[in-house]
């Protein structure tokens, strides 16, 4: 599929609507914040306005929508949703900018204020009880998710919040592309099968460096997402298929017959369940689709 590549910086908020935050505004927010991005945090802070609305626009952000945010970071994504007419929950984990985000948000769009609120928590750590107290569910997930633990993150979010009906999330470039990845290509691996659980995945676009501070030593794309209108099994049967690609993964240059032993049990139980669902015993992980493995789990 192709990508849309995203354009390189200009500084500042130029451009109609409301104001949103260029390279000097994000430099001047995080020098009186004291904060300086870290690689533990995985924080990049995104300084560009042109890329922040094409971001959106490729998310398919509507008036309508209550779109799920991590990492908001200084708000210059939030910002670029919040201008669409959307209601906004950033969850952001650095106390500091947590604190912050609700007063950028006022003073940069005061009309976007009542629309917006922000969990301070590790997206890790986020629970359903925290959802509860949201006045509706999210239904779309915009994100800069922070690079180290990217794919954590999107598994946690699509577990916890199934009525998310879809999302564009900026990540590595080298992650993107396995989660987006198709059985049988070099990048197939364990998060391509578990986020394809959820639905179909493609890269929407690519991102320059420049468009982060501090600029990023790796390549970012845009991963997006449409879930499935019906759950593809129930949560038990994902919870073995998950089990099963792990198995697999683990052992990705060996036989199924093999790899899944650790799940299924003795060699003659797992050859028996692969010919009742089908499934050539001597393919390897790589081969499978999502489909694949849980057709394995439905018939042991």
């Amino acid at each position: 599929m192709s990508e849309t590549p995203v354009a390189d910086p200009e500084s500042g908020s130029a451009g109609s609507g409301p104001a949103l935050l260029g390279p000097a505004e994000v430099r001047e927010l995080a020098d009186r914040l004291g904060v300086s991005p870290t690689k533990k945090l995985g924080q990049n802070f995104v300084i560009d306005p042109n890329t922040v609305r094409k971001i959106v626009r490729l998310a398919g952000v509507q008036e309508t929508d209550h779109v799920i945010e991590v990492g908001p970071g200084l708000g210059s994504l939030t910002l670029g949703i919040t201008e669409t007419g959307a209601e906004v929950t950033a969850v952001e984990i650095d106390h500091r900018l947590a604190a912050e985000l609700p007063a950028t948000i006022a003073t940069m769009q005061p009309d976007a204020a009542e629309r917006f609120r922000v969990i301070r928590s590790d997206a890790l750590e986020l629970t359903a009880d925290m959802l509860a107290e949201l006045p509706s569910r999210p239904q779309l997930l915009v994100a800069n998710l922070p690079y180290n633990v990217s794919v954590p993150i999107l598994m946690e979010l699509l577990d916890l919040i199934p009525e998310l009906r879809g999302g564009l999330v900026m990540v590595q470039a080298e992650v993107g592309y396995r989660i987006a990845a198709q059985p049988g290509s070099k990048e197939y691996g364990a998060p391509s099968a578990k986020a394809a659980w959820y639905g179909p995945w493609r890269i929407a676009g690519t991102v320059s460096r420049r468009i982060f501070w501090p600029v990023p030593g790796v390549d970012s794309v845009l991963v997006g997402y449409e879930r499935l209108a019906a759950p593809r099994g129930t949560l038990e049967e994902r919870d073995l298929t998950f089990a099963l690609v792990n198995a697999a993964f683990a052992q990705r240059r060996k036989m199924l017959r093999q790899s899944l032993q650790p799940v299924l049990g003795p060699l003659e139980a797992v050859v028996t369940v692969l010919a009742a669902a089908g499934i050539d015993p001597t393919l390897r992980a790589e081969q499978l689709s999502i489909e694949d493995y849980l057709a394995i789990t439905r018939a042991r």
